[in-house]
């Protein structure tokens, strides 16, 4: 879709996530249409959480007692609301390098499929249950979109895409994030799914 001279003049909203957030697999289905009726874009980061939480001492949601049998159940509630398909995977958490290096990979040809690819790749993992951690499941949720999986495979390999990865996952605790799903509009911070009411109203009023 071509934007408007409106849109282009708009600043976009920024959208850090890992591919095993289950609330970034919600904002990810949601956060595209919310930007375009407010006439703006998207710029999708996959990061590492992992190494984020080595910075913040965190450790992630399912780990923590108490508060993780309440998570789960968190999850499931939350996407009955957003009206999604929810699966808790089998396997959980796991590491997403392989996924988001291929998504990189991915934006620097077509940014319209990347983003198409990160919604399979999540809604691998959690609607589907697969693991989206092995290289052989992400170059088959590749190839369903018509995609080359094997230049992917080779793709994520290669030292510049790996670098790419770090860059990006730095950029993101630099701007301040901790935790996923993480946007930013306007230096304004808004981290979690459940905040994407308070980021529409950001965006129609221009701040509150």
């Amino acid at each position: 879709m071509l934007l408007g001279a409106d849109t282009a003049n708009k600043s976009a909203i920024e959208f850090w996530f890992d591919f095993s957030s289950p609330y970034s697999y919600l904002a990810a289905e949601k956060i595209d249409a919310l930007a375009a009726s407010h006439q703006r874009i998207v710029h999708w980061h996959p990061v590492l959480l992992g190494a984020i939480f080595q910075i913040t001492n965190a450790v992630p949601l399912v780990n923590m007692p108490i508060k993780g049998d309440y998570s789960v159940r968190d999850f499931a509630r939350s996407a009955r609301f957003f009206d999604l398909p929810f699966t808790m995977p089998a396997k959980f958490p796991l590491p997403t390098q392989v996924a988001a290096r291929a998504y990189y990979w991915l934006c620097d040809h077509d940014i319209a499929m990347a983003h198409d690819f990160a919604r399979a790749i999540f809604r691998a993992l959690f609607v589907h249950d697969r693991d989206i951690s092995a290289l052989a499941v992400v170059c088959d949720v590749a190839a369903s979109l018509g995609l080359d999986a094997d230049a992917l495979s080779l793709a994520v390999a290669q030292p510049e895409v790996k670098a790419r990865l770090k860059s990006e996952t730095d950029a993101a605790i630099l701007k301040g994030m901790f935790g996923a799903p993480f946007f930013m509009v306007n230096d304004e911070p808004f981290w979690g799914v459940d905040r994407l009411p308070q980021l529409e109203k950001w965006l129609a009023t221009g701040g509150f």
